[in-house]
């Protein structure tokens, strides 16, 4: 653990040194998604960019617990606590039980990705397995003046909270503020301020996601869920919390107010958000007609993208940004993104074939031998990804000019060039392998392959059978100069490459 790390702490609007509570043990909770629909661009950001975090804690010599969640239950359509369940609605839609929609789409959020790289998190608890640890930390936060209950449902009082505590202490919102953009809803329903937020809420008869609590048949309000589930498994302070930007209100903002109003202190030390994505500088969304799944995109299956893009690509174009920036989406950014990620591969590969001389050139061993820092640099300076990139593209180059015979690299800097690149760009940017990630690829391609084999045997079979033994020898001879050896037993012809 030599090297400092600094992130950005939206907290406090600041890059701050990484120091963990609990040195080398590290506490990260992230965000998931709310699994009502495939996932898109949106649900690949964060992934991606906690992703390397948590590679690169790992290889700083942290043991890491990280912990990401599953919504299945409580996010509405408004943050307003108003609207349906978003999975129950999914569900009616469809004609099936809201589990079904949530299984479905949780297995297809992992298949997307493990297809993206995505090491799977520690734990991945579901805010539905975990109702009695949220009625809990309701429970604590009445018992502490901190909320109210109307009508069966449970509200947290933001007045009462904010004579004690300051609310908005992570969006710089004041309370005032909040207070205005709620008004024009002001007098209706059972809260006392409609800027108060449901912790608690009871279910109408036809809402099928309910579970017993002393104030009703109902279930937790969205914003519980990762409170609860963040101190059962990490404890009452945590080192990291993450996720995107659009969750720092009223989401990340609930949070911090819940924990303090239950337990008296603060529960996270570092707040960490990626930055959206736009398309041609549109949010992406469906109602602007620019919505594309990941599935979309690495088939290639919408007005928007010419081609498929590898999921690679799609991890490598993200990586490209820092996290911290607005990163807008075109197919010409993607296109642009799948041939730097192939200049890069390429250039690995080629490692493998450098002529090697018996010293280093001056120009190989000043970029070799300060490569594995700048990207440590990088890296320690809010995981500035994309500045690994530009250093490894430097490295690159060299490459090219080494195969080119325009300088020359020895033994000994051929291994720390290919240690560097091999470390930086698979084990820390989760980059994979070109047959790693054509596994699947070849795998049916093979399969193929194996089938027209048999068939071409099959003919054989019929041209013996027939004693057409020119056309039978000819198809073994054939193969045999393929690469093919052909077996005759009692059973048929068996073969092998």
């Amino acid at each position: 653990m030599e090297q400092k790390l600094l992130i950005y702490n939206t907290l406090h609007r600041q890059k701050e040194r990484f120091e963990p509570l609990n040195a080398p043990h590290v506490g990260m909770y992230v965000c998931g998604p709310t699994v009502y629909g495939d996932p898109h661009l949106g649900h690949a950001r964060p992934a991606i960019t906690f992703d390397v975090l948590f590679r690169y804690l790992r290889h700083l010599g942290y043991k890491v617990r990280y912990v990401r969640n599953i919504t299945d239950v409580g996010h509405l359509e408004h943050d307003a606590d108003e609207g349906e369940d978003k999975i129950a609605k999914k569900a009616r839609l469809e004609e099936v039980e809201p589990m079904e929609i949530a299984q479905h789409y949780t297995r297809r959020y992992h298949e997307a990705m493990d297809a993206l790289g995505v090491l799977p998190p520690s734990i991945e608890p579901h805010a539905s397995g975990h109702i009695i640890e949220q009625e809990e930390l309701v429970r604590e936060i009445l018992d502490n003046g901190f909320a109210y209950e109307s009508n069966g449902s449970v509200y947290f009082d933001i007045e009462a909270y904010n004579k004690k505590h300051q609310y908005g202490i992570l969006s710089g919102r004041s309370l005032e503020n909040i207070k205005d953009e709620s008004r024009e809803l002001a007098g209706i329903g059972e809260k006392h301020n409609q800027a108060d937020f449901a912790l608690w809420k009871k279910a109408a008869p036809e809402h099928i996601m309910r579970w017993p609590s002393p104030w009703s048949d109902g279930f937790p309000g969205w914003h519980c869920e990762c409170t609860a589930m963040g101190r059962k498994y990490l404890g009452r302070q945590f080192d990291i919390h993450g996720g995107g930007l659009d969750l720092v209100f009223p989401h990340h903002e609930c949070e911090i107010a819940q924990a303090v109003a239950a337990q008296g202190e603060p529960m996270v030390k570092y707040w960490m958000h990626n930055n959206m994505i736009t398309i041609a500088g549109k949010k992406m969304g469906k109602s602007y007609n620019n919505f594309i799944t990941l599935e979309q995109f690495f088939t290639g299956d919408h007005p928007l993208l010419s081609q498929p893009f590898s999921p690679m690509t799609i991890r490598f174009f993200i990586l490209s940004a820092h996290y911290r920036s607005t990163v807008d989406f075109s197919d010409e950014a993607l296109v642009a993104a799948q041939k730097g990620l192939e200049k890069l591969m390429n250039a690995i590969d080629t490692l493998k074939r450098l002529p090697l001389a018996d010293d280093c050139s001056i120009e190989t061993r000043n970029l070799v031998s300060k490569l594995r820092q700048r990207c440590y640099d990088a890296m320690n300076d809010d995981l500035a990804t994309q500045l690994v990139i530009a250093n490894l593209f430097e490295a690159c180059t060299l490459i090219n000019k080494i195969m080119a015979g325009e300088t020359e690299i020895c033994q000994e800097g051929l291994e720390e060039l290919t240690e560097v690149m091999h470390l930086f760009a698979f084990d820390i940017l989760g980059l994979k392998e070109r047959n790693e990630e054509r596994g699947e690829e070849r795998e049916k391609r093979e399969e193929a392959f194996g089938a027209v084999v048999d068939m071409v045997l099959d003919l054989r079979a019929k041209a013996k059978a027939a004693k057409d033994w020119a056309t039978s020898d000819r198809i073994r001879d054939e193969l045999a100069r393929l690469g093919f050896e052909v077996k005759d037993t009692k059973d048929g012809a068996v073969w092998k490459l």
